[in-house]
């Protein structure tokens, strides 16, 4: 059994797909079993304009004092993000240097660190996971922050004008959530304890491309605007993932098809 941290829109499928789990209650800290799945967080770099120590004290007060539990004999599987990053050389490696930019990105490689350096001195097991832009399924908290694709393709469902940046011209490595989901699962099966694993496709995909075959596929009547901004692309170095023999199912296609369905 594994305790799972956060059972939101990865979370929760992840415990609907595999039976060994219990969710810990939101304010529950100690956990119930020797391994832990820690998805607890925010989602973005834009608290800093509404509330400016909400990632401070998700990302870093809770985990902390879930840690305060964590002393002795557990396996701590930490859920980040591919926002720890930053401005780096693509594709992205888990031994790349981080520049992470924004409250939500730099919380994040903070709590890696914290992590790291808490069972360095507890003698504690870890794995640090590293997603990428995770889609489909159901998100209902889907916006132009939070899983902007999923959001677009609902602008366009609803006959709506879409603003892309740099004519779609961005590019990102994405996965379905029930890929990421298995990719999860695999690595605390099988991987390193003490390591980092990116979470990934290993591909660059347009968010252009994405936009403009969804429109296809729904017919849609919505404009898409393009909008110049200075934006940054990434996608991840998979190779310790698929070195333990997993491949996403679910491709591009199909995983719009499916937005375009939802």
């Amino acid at each position: 059994m594994i305790s799972v941290y956060g059972a939101g829109y990865i979370g929760g499928r992840y415990c609907q797909m595999y039976d060994d789990t219990l969710i810990m209650h939101r304010d529950q800290r100690k956990p119930a079993t020797k391994e832990l799945l820690y998805f607890i967080s925010t989602v973005d770099n834009f608290n800093i304009h509404t509330d400016i120590t909400l990632d401070v004290e998700t990302n870093l007060k809770v985990l902390c004092e879930t840690l305060d539990y964590c002393r002795e004999d557990v396996v701590i599987n930490f859920i980040s993000s591919w926002f720890v990053y930053g401005e780096c050389e693509l594709p992205a490696k888990e031994d790349s240097l981080c520049n992470p930019k924004g409250f939500y990105s730099i919380t994040k490689k903070c709590a890696e660190d914290l992590i790291i350096d808490f069972c360095k001195t507890y003698d504690v097991k870890y794995r640090i996971l590293r997603l990428c832009n995770v889609v489909g399924g159901l998100d209902r908290k889907a916006s132009p922050q939070k899983n902007a694709i999923a959001h677009m393709i609902n602008l366009l469902k609803s006959g709506e004008d879409v603003t892309l940046y740099n004519d779609g011209r961005v590019y990102r490595d994405i996965m379905h959530v029930d890929d990421v989901c298995r990719a999860i699962n695999t690595v605390i099966s099988l991987g390193e304890l003490n390591s980092i694993y990116n979470i990934g496709s290993g591909q660059m995909t347009s968010l252009g491309d994405i936009i403009r075959t969804a429109k296809h596929f729904l017919q849609s009547d919505s404009n898409i605007i393009s909008k110049s901004a200075v934006t940054q692309d990434m996608f991840l170095d998979s190779t310790k993932l698929r070195a333990l023999g997993f491949q996403p199912r679910i491709s591009t296609t199909e995983i719009i098809r499916e937005l375009c369905t939802n």
